[in-house]
This record gives C-alpha cells, structure tokens and sequence, in this order.
C-alpha cells in the first residue's frame, strides 16, 4: 500500500506534468471507483484546469478552477500519464482526457482505491480528511501521549491508526519500531511521555528519508514509471537478519498485520 512518501512522491511528479492542463473529457470506466454521484463528478469537472495538488497523509487533493478532488490509492492505485490514442487496458478505471490530447489514467488491480469531489476551500475541514490526526511533522508529543498512554493496543497498531498519526502504514511502521529498538508489540500504555516525543522524532526522520529516496518499490508502486530507491535501507521489513546484532528476524501477525522485528533488539518496554 502506498505511504506518505509514496503519495508525496506521486504528488510531485505528478505536478511536473499535469499542472495546467485542461480537462476536456473524463471516463469513467468503473462507477465505484468514484465516492458519491458519478454524473456529477464529471460534469463538475470537466472543462477545469488543474492548479495545483495538494496532499494529507495517504490522500491526494487535486486543485482545479472551482472545485477539488480527493484520490485515496488503497492498495494498488496508480496514475499514468498517457497519450490518448494509447489502448486502454483492463484495470485502468478512470481516464481524464486533456484538450492537449494526453490523458491522466487511474489504474487499480484492486479496484479499492476511491476518487471523490470536495469543496475547494473547506476540504481540509471536511470528511474524510477531518478525522485524521497530525503528520509527523505537526504532531503535538502531549496530543500523541494522550491518545495512546491509555491504550492496551500495540504500538505497532497505533502507528497505523489515521487518526493519531496520519500517514504511517505497514512498512514504515515497523521500521520506525526497529529504529526506536522498541517491541512492536509493546501495548501503548507502556510508552512514556519521552519516548511518545523520541516516536515522534523518528517518525519524521524515517519518512523524511524515504521522501528523497522516492519511498519504496515493494509490491507494486510507481509514480507515472518513477520509482522509489527507500527498499534498499530497510533495516528489518521484509529481511532475513538484524543489521544490527546478525540475529534472525522474526515475522509475525500483529493483530493483522505482517510485522517484521529482531526479538534481540527490539525489547518490550517502555
């Protein structure tokens, strides 16, 4: 699933190619692929330029003329910038054609990710974007401390609730467990109020880092046929031994989740 660095990575490269360009026509080629009424979705949209694009957490906000829309990759999304005589293929679901004759086409293996139209101006303070917590780099430690000091949930699960800390999923979570040398297991009420701060910190850092590498190319992301360089620091996910003590890692489900950690290293405490 795409993360923080990959949707920022998508946003920016996504910005040097289509910013400017004017929608002429959209195709829809799987109506659940919009959240809310696919008619008029489109006829909102199109003969919009788009201004800008905008990010929060895993959600990317393209700025037209009048109005916006809110894109959420889930599993698989991905776009492509395309000339429009190109085939289309079967699981790209959603075509916005481009008076210039390319065009922006939404892929999804999955058909999990979701496109909708928001208000231009207030969408930060709407649905969905409403119930999501701080990224790491505006996260209060005396908010976070609050909202996990009570909790019996894994840290390792806490991380990847959106509504503490937005922005974090699997991957980077369990590197951000390893950084810590912190059980992934830990129940969140064992984390004190430095060590909320020091998640923090390491929080921004590891994903600062995977920003400029382009975030990671495991399972299928790319951003328009860039990809991320961050899978050759990983420290623990999806590795066989510690880099740390040469231990072997261990991999297991936590409360759902593939969760990689050194037993060695990474001690449940506080």
């Amino acid at each position: 699933m795409p993360e923080l660095p990959e949707v920022e990575t998508v946003r920016r490269t996504l910005k040097n190619f289509i910013i400017g360009k004017e929608i002429r026509e959209i195709r829809v080629h799987y109506d659940k692929i919009i959240t809310g009424d696919t008619q008029n979705f489109v006829a909102s949209l199109t003969g919009q330029t788009i201004r800008d694009i905008d990010r929060v957490g895993k959600y990317l906000i393209f700025i037209l003329d009048r109005d916006a829309f809110i894109s959420h990759l889930r599993m698989e999304g991905k776009y492509h910038l395309v000339d429009a005589s190109k085939p289309l293929n079967k699981h790209e679901h959603l075509s916005f054609v481009f008076s210039d004759g390319t065009e922006l086409r939404y892929q999804d293996t999955r058909k999990f990710g979701r496109l909708e139209l928001v208000n231009k101006e207030t969408y930060r303070q709407d649905l969905p974007l409403c119930k999501l917590g701080s990224e790491p780099w505006d996260a209060d430690p005396k908010a976070i401390y609050a909202k996990i000091h009570k909790s019996s949930l894994p840290i390792k699960s806490l991380l990847l609730d959106q509504t503490i800390m937005t922005g974090i999923g699997n991957i980077y979570a369990n590197e951000i467990c390893f950084r810590m040398k912190m059980d992934p297991t830990t129940p969140g009420r064992r984390i004190s109020k430095k060590r909320t701060a020091e998640l923090i910190a390491v929080s921004k850092e590891i994903l600062e880092q995977a920003i400029v590498q382009g975030g990671t190319t495991i399972h299928s992301f790319d951003a328009n046929g860039i990809t991320g360089l961050f899978q050759v620091q990983l420290q623990v996910h999806t590795q066989k031994f510690c880099p740390v003590c040469n231990g072997a890692i261990t991999k297991e489900m936590v409360r759902g989740r593939g969760t990689y950690y050194c037993q060695a290293c990474q001690k449940k405490k506080g």
